[in-house]
């Protein structure tokens, strides 16, 4: 057994009822599923990245406490801009009270708001878009094609950034991710700042749309993916809702239902933190028994539900998981 440090010990003797006892049953579910050999994903909605998740998320990547990513484009592209510009952000504590021209004061500025945090463009976004330009076409022209979370590896691994590396690069969670090269799966990408950015190269005839695999193709290889690591299960861990998670849960009623692989096994293990209202039909709000309707969950899965904020969460349950 593990000495657990003080972190833990404080949310074991203090997190006792309700959501903060969800917590903590959460955490312990999880270590459990790692201490059977079963592999766990991890789903990043919102604006994780943003939050600087990364401080910790890149340490459970490194520990191997995960093994396979699903995540937003922003998430994606973020965790970058954060490696390269930080100290261009500018917080906004006083969000609440912002007025319709104070906003557009920002946007003058070239400073996107995400709650309480403007992303700098010009240092963030362009810093990044001259880089991962080349890279598209370098790709194309000659005739490869690659996930949008490959093209970024690529850059991360290049050392192309380097010169603009403003944090400490164990706390970029995309650095780490990149170094294991693991598995990821990034859904919708195209409605991100670089999917946009991509979109625009397409329109004026600079980069063909296909030289970016699509998120069908980031199905098959999930499918496939799934098939091969299921032996001792795999987990699902879930951080908020939509389409980060709902596609990835979504490969194992594909592989059983569709697919007619009827010995697939269910994910052996589920939690989601969600402020969401439960339910008013969203599936951020659905309560984890509903899943098993879907074909995702079965009777005896470990389901857990924390209704809270996570960038308070899930630091708490990593730092469990690292027995800080």
């Amino acid at each position: 057994m593990r000495t657990k440090g003080p972190i833990s010990n404080f949310i074991e003797n203090y997190y006792l009822h309700f959501n903060a006892a969800a917590l903590v049953d959460a955490a312990k579910g999880y270590e459990a599923q790692l201490n059977k050999g079963a592999k766990m994903l991890v789903s990043l909605a919102g604006a994780m990245s943003t939050a600087e998740l990364g401080k910790i998320l890149a340490e459970i990547i490194r520990q191997e406490k995960v093994h396979i990513i699903s995540c937003t484009g922003a998430n994606l592209e973020e965790d970058i801009m954060n490696l390269v510009a930080h100290s261009h952000y500018k917080r906004v504590p006083e969000y609440r009270d912002l007025t319709p021209k104070d906003e557009w004061a920002l946007l003058e500025k070239g400073l996107n708001r995400v709650t309480d945090t403007c992303i700098p463009e010009e240092e963030a976004f362009r810093r990044l878009q001259q880089h991962i330009f080349k890279i598209w076409k370098d790709a194309e022209e000659a005739g490869e094609r690659y996930f949008p979370h490959e093209f970024m590896y690529k850059m991360l691994l290049s050392g192309v950034l380097e010169q603009y590396y403003e944090i400490d690069i164990k706390d970029s969670w995309m650095f780490a991710a990149a170094e294991k090269n693991l598995p990821l799966v990034c859904p919708g990408w195209e409605d991100s700042t670089m999917g946009n950015i991509f979109a625009s190269y397409v329109l004026k005839g600079e980069l063909k749309a296909s030289t970016m695999k699509s998120g069908i193709e980031y199905m098959t290889f999930l499918a496939d993916w799934y098939t091969d690591n299921a032996d001792n299960g795999i987990g699902f861990f879930q951080i908020g809702g939509g389409i980060a998670g709902d596609f990835p849960i979504c490969v194992v009623p594909m592989l059983y239902q569709d697919m007619e692989r009827t010995d697939t096994p269910f994910w052996s293990y589920f939690c989601q933190i969600s402020d969401s209202t439960t339910s008013y039909g969203s599936y951020s709000g659905a309560v984890p028994n509903e899943k098993i309707t879907w074909g995702k969950l079965d009777i005896d899965t470990p389901k857990f539900i924390i209704e809270s904020d996570a960038t308070i969460v899930a630091p708490l349950i990593f730092a469990y998981l690292l027995d800080m």
